[in-house]
């Protein structure tokens, strides 16, 4: 006697929902941190076209991909998946550690995003000075930061900051043998204010 198969069962109109919203979230990150798929292809190890398919909603989202891409944005993994907020307007801090930088997010995702960043001495580590759309403004609360901007070479004691397109090539360092703390700010092209930091 043959028999039936069980019906397909469907997902729930809201988990569906919330599955077909991550693709768009991930390219408003990803957009919004100025980063190409190749980019993202090289700081996470997911090719391309799995990259395109997952923010075009043509790839399911699983834990496999989104961790890796939490890490790079420097996000809650809920902030990818759009988990609904418990009403606490406290911000977690969830350290995330990147090119041997340890980054703490202050602020939830959208607008200008901060963090707590800390850089421990590479003495052994040669600069390399990158790129992206945008503005920085960063604040030295503990140590001695070394800012290559340019053609500049400038250290930055603790109480001084500076704001910067990012545009120009820079690259952030210890200067010393002792981790400097620092606060940064980061978002789109806006007014920039300039103070005075010692050339090295």
């Amino acid at each position: 006697m043959p028999t039936s198969k069980p019906p397909k069962t469907e997902q729930p109109p809201t988990r569906r929902h919330v599955l077909d919203a991550v693709g768009p979230r991930l390219r408003e990150l990803r957009h919004r941190r100025g980063l190409t798929l190749a980019d993202l292809a090289e700081r996470t190890g997911i090719n391309e076209s799995t990259l395109s398919r997952l923010e075009g909603g043509a790839r399911k989202p699983t834990l496999e991909l989104l961790l890796p891409l939490a890490e790079v944005y420097a996000v809650p993994l809920d902030d990818l998946v759009g988990a609904p907020r418990t009403g606490d307007p406290r911000i977690h801090l969830r350290p995330v550690n990147r090119h041997g930088m340890t980054h703490i997010p202050l602020s939830q995702p959208g607008g200008v995003q901060a963090h707590k960043l800390l850089i421990p001495p590479r003495p052994d580590v040669e600069p390399d000075l990158k790129t992206h759309e945008g503005f920085e403004w960063l604040y030295v609360i503990s140590g001695r930061l070394r800012l290559l901007l340019g053609d500049q070479d400038l250290v930055l004691k603790p109480g001084e900051a500076a704001e910067f397109d990012t545009q120009v090539p820079h690259w952030l360092g210890a200067d010393g043998d002792r981790t400097v703390e620092l606060l940064i700010l980061f978002g789109k092209q806006g007014e920039r204010a300039h103070l005075k930091v010692r050339t090295a």
